[in-house]
């Protein structure tokens, strides 16, 4: 059902185009970045709130975080698309038993943060914001967040960040735009349509937006951990981030899919900050 809803969509989307392709592709870029804003519950509210809460002005948006403090390092959880920070519950558990100091973020358009619209760009300028702000020591991302989290680094290097995580995380814009527009339908009018506006919007075309070769400059030493039966996110990303990323490494899982939220994972996430 959710699947023909989408592909109705997309082919009024395609109609449009017949008469107009930039109104289509406007109407394509804005469905691409506009995440379900899914409300919390009152048992993930109350978890929430055992952190200090703290709303950050980042450009037009109010960026809520949650930090929980500890002696050690500090770790920036950034969650993924249509997520927010009560997915890394269980982890931040672990943490702060370890005594570490943990921040978290709600993405712009996600959790209690402000916003509608949500893309990978602006997440990163966000996660710079907050990691300098709490001078935070590791971050790990999951899917977007993983993404985000490379744009950051690449662009915003900060020399208190040693380490980088990525779980499930998409390694270049072009296989994430290519696999939205084969879920929708899209016409290659509607799909040129939509790079002309990011090129517009950015001043880049989308092939431009590579976290894994962005990956090969930066100096923290990284952890990749991906499921091969991950079916949000191919496989190969994560061997494209083993192909850049050469102060990384690469841990491959069977079964977890694209979610990653095990005891399992978690252990080799804490391995890793503690080494």
């Amino acid at each position: 059902m959710k699947q023909m809803l989408t592909k109705c969509i997309g082919a009024i989307v395609n109609l449009i185009g017949v008469f107009s392709s930039k109104i289509a592709a406007k109407i394509a870029l804005h469905l691409f970045s506009s995440p379900r804003r899914i409300r919390l519950k009152e048992l993930e509210r109350d978890f929430l709130m055992t952190a200090f809460t703290e709303e950050v002005q980042i450009g037009d948006n109010q960026i809520m975080t949650y930090r929980w403090l500890g002696k050690k390092d500090t770790i920036l959880l950034a969650h993924g698309w249509e997520s927010n920070s009560y997915r890394w519950k269980p982890l931040i558990e672990q943490l702060k038993a370890l005594d570490y100091g943990v921040v978290c973020l709600d993405a712009p358009a996600h959790g209690r943060s402000s916003g509608k619209t949500f893309n990978a760009v602006l997440y990163s300028e966000c996660i710079h914001v907050i990691a300098k702000k709490f001078k935070v020591n590791v971050v790990v991302g999951h899917s977007v967040g993983g993404m985000a989290a490379a744009f950051f680094q690449h662009n915003h290097p900060l020399p208190s960040v040693k380490k980088l995580v990525f779980l499930g995380a998409p390694s270049n814009f072009v296989g994430v735009f290519s696999r939205y527009v084969a879920m929708m339908g899209y016409t290659k009018s509607v799909a040129n349509g939509m790079d002309k506006l990011i090129f517009e919007r950015f001043n880049e075309e989308p092939e431009y937006f590579n976290a894994a070769r962005f990956s090969e400059h930066v100096e923290p030493i990284g952890l990749v951990i991906h499921d091969k039966r991950d079916k949000i996110i191919p496989y190969s990303d994560a061997k494209d981030y083993e192909i850049h990323y050469k102060n990384a490494r690469l841990i491959t899982t069977e079964g977890f899919g694209h979610g990653l939220k095990t005891e399992e994972i978690h252990n080799h996430i804490i391995d890793f900050i503690d080494a």
